[in-house]
């Protein structure tokens, strides 16, 4: 399968607040979210942040990324937890993994 389009999820460095997005650029995505956090814009994930990626699928096609994103953002906050652990139990920065 060739990925184009990713959901993703960010944190801030005490893991109190996620952020759920979509990208078919998940490089240029986080990087923004830094960049965002850095110069204090007024975005959820800037004010928050929210730039620490923890976990992160692929996917073919935008539908079926959006389809996931929209799942996930209705999740309880438990459940987007345990979602998160099964693949990074110790919420350690994926963001070298991704550059």
């Amino acid at each position: 399968m060739f990925t184009n389009f990713y959901i993703y999820i960010t944190t801030n460095q005490y893991r109190t607040t996620v952020y759920i997005g979509v990208t078919n650029n998940i490089q240029r995505r986080i990087g923004q979210h830094y960049f965002d956090s850095q110069n204090e814009k007024k975005s959820f994930a800037g004010k928050y942040n929210c730039y620490e990626l923890v976990y992160y699928e692929g996917f073919q096609y935008a539908k079926d990324a959006i389809t996931r994103e929209k799942q996930l953002k209705r999740w309880s906050r438990q459940k987007k937890n345990q979602l998160i652990e099964t693949v990074n139990p110790k919420w350690e920065s994926l963001n070298n993994e991704v550059f």
